[in-house]
């Protein structure tokens, strides 16, 4: 696969996931960075995040790695609201 993805584009279509499932998986891909950079800013361990988190050091980890496929969108949005980040769920027409 040479293709490039703009930015603004779901990298998940560009991967052939079909357009409904790609917008979950990119909705989850953007709170796990958050959630990473989140850590990085408060400058946490990855015990320290787990803590704060309520999880498991081995969860902070797979976060920070990027491992999607292990967290679904509610465990995303619970350690979000975890951490105080504020967040907006906004529902439109698809075009």
């Amino acid at each position: 696969m040479n293709d490039v993805v703009k930015s603004g584009e779901n990298l998940f279509v560009a991967l052939g996931f079909p357009p409904h499932e790609a917008e979950i998986l990119q909705m989850r891909a953007d709170l796990m960075n958050r959630l990473a950079l989140w850590i990085q800013e408060k400058g946490l361990t990855q015990t320290e995040a787990a803590e704060k988190l309520g999880v498991t050091q081995a969860r902070i980890s797979d976060l920070v790695r990027g491992h999607w496929k292990k967290f679904s969108l509610d465990m995303l949005l619970m350690l979000a609201a975890r951490a105080e980040l504020k967040f907006r769920i906004e529902l439109d027409w698809a075009a």
